[in-house]
């Protein structure tokens, strides 16, 4: 594909709605970078270069990695049990790690439940005007933990597929149970510093974004107004190890190419992380990664976006060979982002990784 095909890709969704978007495409030929739109409302500024921004649940591929890792060391199983690992929490004995991984715990998603006929269970606040007022309130991974335990399990373990940011946030205390160290510190030293990633972090309760950034913001009704907010600033312990991290679309490519390629996992495993559990039907959703169909290949991805203000892209080929991330900042558009956001990311998908890009 060429520098002006991906610039206008990333001017289109600014067009719809979008605050600014910067797209990187890595593969043999090269690396193409576009931005487009504005780092802050109010100013005429591109978003920086390879700006620092909140992933979301892109953090969900780097705990399982993570976990995965353990696996390959025998320091976890697979389809052990979680439960004895983490005695202080009255977990299913019938939970294992696997379930953690693919969304078939059945844990309540502490951010809130949507059933298929509409019944809502509400969860810690993450959306609305309640997390708007309360975004830099911080959390405790065991609070988080012990709220979701304090609601009914959506299903029976096994049974079926619930996507639950629950099952990360678990994941992660499973690694800190494991190693005696905080997830942070096994980030760091398993996948952030042998890849050489300069501005990948997990914050804890840091409110702040330290490197280069583009503002997010978030739109929301308060009774019969509609009101904009700057949520640049938001405590991300409140999706601790399930959407917490910050990276840059560089640091993406780069992790997510090594993955792919095998740098990180054993090749068994790394096939068990790409493999869809049945239950998730056509979301097709293995150990913390998503297969997608392109028609004339399988790729691999996982995206994400914070509570308000963000959201990420992270996709690859099988062999790492070619990536697409990105980093998208909400503005103050009032448009349907639910609806305008998939249409543009298929056109996208199918232009890099589309026949022409084969």
């Amino acid at each position: 594909m060429s520098v002006q095909e991906l610039q206008q890709a990333a001017q289109e969704f600014v067009d719809a709605g979008f605050g600014s978007l910067e797209l990187r495409v890595h593969d043999d030929g090269g690396e193409y970078v576009a931005r487009a739109g504005v780092r802050e409302l109010g100013s005429a500024e591109l978003p920086p270069a390879d700006q620092q921004f909140r992933v979301g649940s892109v953090t969900k591929t780097f705990v399982s990695t993570v976990v995965l890792q353990l696996v390959a060391e025998g320091k976890l199983e697979l389809d052990g049990t979680v439960a004895g690992r983490l005695p202080r929490f009255a977990l299913d004995e019938r939970i294992t790690v696997r379930m953690l991984l693919d969304h078939t715990s059945g844990l309540f998603n502490y951010t809130g439940e949507y059933y298929p006929d509409g019944t809502v269970v509400a969860g810690l606040p993450a959306t609305g005007k309640e997390w708007a007022d309360n975004r830099l309130r911080g959390y405790t991974p065991d609070k988080l933990v012990e709220f979701a335990l304090g609601k009914p399990a959506r299903f029976e373990p096994g049974a079926e597929w619930s996507y639950s940011n629950t099952n990360y946030s678990v994941a992660a205390l499973l690694i800190e149970a494991v190693t005696g160290r905080t997830l942070a510190e096994e980030l760091d030293s398993r996948i952030i510093k042998p890849l050489g990633l300069t501005g990948t972090i997990e914050p804890g309760d840091r409110t702040d974004i330290p490197g280069p950034h583009s503002h997010g913001y978030f739109r929301y009704q308060d009774g019969e107004e509609s009101k904009v907010v700057d949520v640049t600033e938001q405590n991300p312990s409140l999706l601790f190890a399930a959407g917490s991290m910050l990276s840059t679309t560089r640091d993406l490519q780069v992790f997510m190419s090594a993955l792919q390629s095998g740098k990180l996992l054993p090749a068994e495993l790394l096939t068990a992380m790409r493999t869809p559990e049945p239950k998730s039907g056509p979301l097709n959703y293995g150990l913390g990664l998503f297969a997608q169909d392109t028609g004339t290949q399988t790729i691999y991805h996982h995206n994400g976006s914070a509570p308000g203000g963000y959201g990420a892209l992270m996709y690859s080929t099988a062999d790492g060979q070619k990536t697409l991330t990105a980093a998208i900042t909400m503005g103050d558009a009032d448009a349907n982002i639910l609806e305008i956001f998939p249409p543009a990311l298929d056109r996208l998908v199918k232009t890099v990784f589309g026949e022409q890009g084969e």
